[in-house]
């Protein structure tokens, strides 16, 4: 039979031998243990793995431990987070407690009381959701309109929504299938002095290529075979609103009249020769590296420039795992609300199983696989692994570790290192009943080698 995760914990500290010994003490306890000697070790961690635990300390060189707290919470509302202190007071107990932490202790405390307080809340773990309002009001802080993201190319798209949003400037989006080009659309038009007149999407793939201009354009009666009534196009539809255009690689064909009607904002239904004079903003997307199409003479230079006026580039899902927590939990209380279902907490080995898988889809993918995961959970008290799609599970269990984020100001390589390798030798031990001599062939390490690196990582393995 195979052995249960244990549960995750992260420990902040400062203080390296306090830090060694609550981590030593809390694996005797049937905890699996990370370290981080100040706050900016523990929030890098924190985007690039889901703790069912957290403790930390109040004092930190670099930071105020409710930080590191805030963060946390921010991300994992289920996260079970403990705050230690040497110098602390009531008041302090009192805000930590405010801020999602579920006890405060003052050192010197019991190692076996730690143990006691994180091991009853974990197994309470899936029955918490108390706090689930206020969090959600936290998380709002890291969408704008219904653009979720935490990470700091999210940010910054935001800022520049907010910008850009109230101007007549033309847009081009990039971005990948699925990562949500359509909303940020519909979101400038709905932040713009435009929102109460008509937003107009058009996409271009959708149209067979000889009927993509009489769609745009409109066209008169007996203009071409089976135009037997005159057409309104989506450029006249758009009138003193927004147009949205997406996949302009298949509008080549029409690169000469799109760059008049950008350029003059006046169009020409198919047919006629009178033109009509538009008042009009026009957002366009791609998932093609039109640049790219200029330098090879497949699109014309001078309609990129009037496309590209302000350009917006979408990440894709991949790029900001960070934000899978928030988004996993925004999906799942639209699932539950639209299905008219009782709402279920979010596993923390879920969310594990989503970091961990790259989704090609982007958020249309990932939003159909909390669907499914919400479906296929109906009988169980949370939301579980075993709910995803197979492909997700599937990929999430033959990658062999979570991609690790580059923040712009870089990592600690040799800490990385560290828990990837604890990571690894871990995970083996849990495969084989902590039988260190499997778990060595499993990693094609000698018995010698393997102690070696349990002494050197201090993990603690079964005999």
């Amino acid at each position: 039979m195979t052995q249960p995760r244990p549960a995750s914990v992260l420990i902040v500290e400062d203080d390296i031998d306090l830090r060694q010994t609550i981590s030593d003490s809390l694996e005797a306890a049937g905890f699996a243990a990370a370290q981080a000697a100040d706050a900016a070790d523990a929030i890098e961690r924190l985007k690039s793995f889901a703790y069912d635990a957290i403790v930390i300390d109040l004092h930190l060189p670099d930071a105020n431990g409710m930080e590191v707290l805030d963060e946390a919470v921010g991300r994992y509302p289920q996260i079970q987070a403990v705050v230690i202190t040497g110098f602390g007071g009531v008041a302090e107990a009192v805000t930590a407690m405010k801020r999602g932490a579920i006890d405060f202790l003052i050192k010197p405390f019991q190692l076996t009381q730690l143990a006691r307080v994180l091991q009853g809340s974990v197994e309470q773990l899936r029955l918490k959701e108390e706090n689930a309002e206020l969090r959600a009001q936290l998380r709002d802080r890291f969408r704008f309109e219904n653009i979720i993201g935490h990470h700091s190319t999210m940010q910054q798209l935001f800022s520049t929504l907010e910008l850009i949003s109230p101007m007549n400037s033309t847009v081009l989006i990039h971005g990948e299938t699925g990562t949500g080009k359509e909303l940020i659309a519909r979101s400038i038009h709905n932040h713009s002095p435009r929102a109460d007149q008509r937003f107009v999407a058009f996409n271009a793939a959708a149209i067979p290529e000889g009927l993509v201009e009489a769609e745009l354009f409109g066209h008169v009666k007996g203009a071409f075979t089976g135009a037997i009534n005159a057409r309104v196009g989506r450029f006249e539809l758009a009138h003193k609103g927004t147009l949205f255009i997406d996949e302009w690689r298949r509008c080549r064909c029409l690169q000469a009249k799109l760059l008049r009607a950008l350029q003059e904002r006046e169009v020409e239904r198919v047919g006629d020769s009178k033109p009509m004079k538009l008042d009009i903003r026009v957002v366009a997307a791609t998932n093609m590296d039109l640049r790219k199409m200029v330098k090879e003479g497949t699109f014309r230079e001078d309609l990129f420039y009037r496309l590209n006026v302000i350009p917006v580039t979408l990440p894709p899902l991949r790029a900001r795992r960070e934000d899978i927590p928030l988004l996993a939990q925004h999906f799942v209380r639209k699932s539950c609300r639209e299905n008219g279902i009782a709402q279920k907490p979010l596993g923390q080995e879920a969310l594990r199983t989503m970091m961990s898988y790259d989704w090609p889809g982007n958020i249309r993918q990932f939003e159909n696989a909390i669907e499914h995961a919400v479906a296929m959970s109906l009988t169980a008290s949370e939301i579980g692994p075993e709910a995803l799609p197979e492909e997700v599970r599937a990929r999430a269990q033959s990658a062999p570790l979570a991609s690790v984020a580059i923040p712009d100001e870089g990592i600690n390589f040799t800490s990385v290192v560290s828990q990837l390798e604890r990571d690894l030798i871990t995970r083996c031990l849990e495969k084989t009943g902590g039988n260190k001599r499997q778990a060595a062939r499993l990693l094609n390490l000698s018995r010698t080698t393997f102690i070696d690196k349990l002494q050197r990582l201090n993990v603690e393995g079964a005999a």
